[in-house]
């Protein structure tokens, strides 16, 4: 197994580099992946439990699985390239990686630069506080400090919904979130459901639980547009091992509870990303 550190590039730039340049997605990404007998998956290892490291600093996780399994099938080595939040887009539109599988929420805005999967995987984001803060919904915010990573769905949705009074502090990633959370910086975090639980564990003191949902995405995997025998293989991966239950396996492993109905997550994601 094999993974890189993280460079953080900013996603804007990149955009206006591409679009400048007129820059086409390669259709034959699958054949090549074919060809080296390697799949470069771009997964952030500081997401828990989607994505993180043993004690032996080797990648484990629910996306991690995903890969591993992926990789299998496909015949091919996995190579786990470890990026954060905000430069997974990047890392994948200058091809650094073959696909994202990292916790990828399927938005609007990503839609236009990406072409995602069907759904593998959902994401619950939910605002964590300690157990003595007396937040219970969105209007509770005011004259709070909400930790968020700048520009991922937890950014984009409470900027959309938190009253006026609430501050939202952005950080580059999620460590660095959830460090300010454990020191005290910031009085709650929006985070999936099930890093809250892990976070609740890794931080006893703070006696973290959730408060409320912010909101549900469908997970999807990234990859670039024009990948179409790619886009082709996935899907059918993605449609096969959710019908022979092994998605739902990997989840309820690291999630503590089944899938919800994927079919209807597909319907949701297709409506998400027109």
């Amino acid at each position: 197994m094999i993974y890189f550190n993280r460079r953080t590039i900013t996603l804007a730039a990149i955009a206006l580099g591409l679009v400048s340049m007129g820059f086409a997605a390669n259709a034959n990404t699958l054949k090549e992946i074919q060809s080296r007998k390697k799949l470069l998956v771009a997964i952030d290892l500081s997401v828990p439990p989607y994505g993180m490291t043993d004690s032996a600093v080797q990648p484990i996780g629910s996306d991690v699985d995903v890969a591993r399994a992926m990789a299998k099938d496909m015949g091919v080595e996995l190579q786990i390239v470890e990026v954060n939040g905000p430069n997974r887009v990047p890392f994948l539109m200058t091809s650094k990686v073959d696909i994202v599988i990292s916790s990828f929420s399927v938005t609007p805005d990503r839609a236009k630069v990406v072409a995602f999967s069907t759904p593998y995987s959902v994401n619950q984001m939910v605002l964590g506080a300690s157990k003595g803060n007396t937040i219970t919904k969105l209007e509770d915010l005011v004259g709070k400090r909400i930790g968020v990573v700048r520009g991922n769905l937890d950014d984009l949705e409470l900027t959309k919904s938190a009253p006026t009074g609430a501050t939202l502090v952005r950080y580059g990633d999620d460590a660095t979130c959830n460090t300010a959370f454990s020191t005290g910086q910031v009085d709650a975090i929006v985070k999936p459901a099930a890093t809250i639980q892990a976070l609740a564990k890794s931080m006893p003191g703070k006696n973290l639980e959730v408060k409320f949902v912010v909101k549900v995405q469908p997970l999807a995997i990234g990859m670039r547009k024009n990948d179409t025998e790619l886009a082709n293989w996935i899907n059918t991966w993605v449609e096969k091992n959710t019908s022979n239950g092994q998605l739902n396996q990997i989840y309820t492993k690291w999630m503590g509870l089944p899938l919800p109905d994927m079919n209807k997550v597909a319907i949701e994601a297709r409506a998400i990303a027109q």
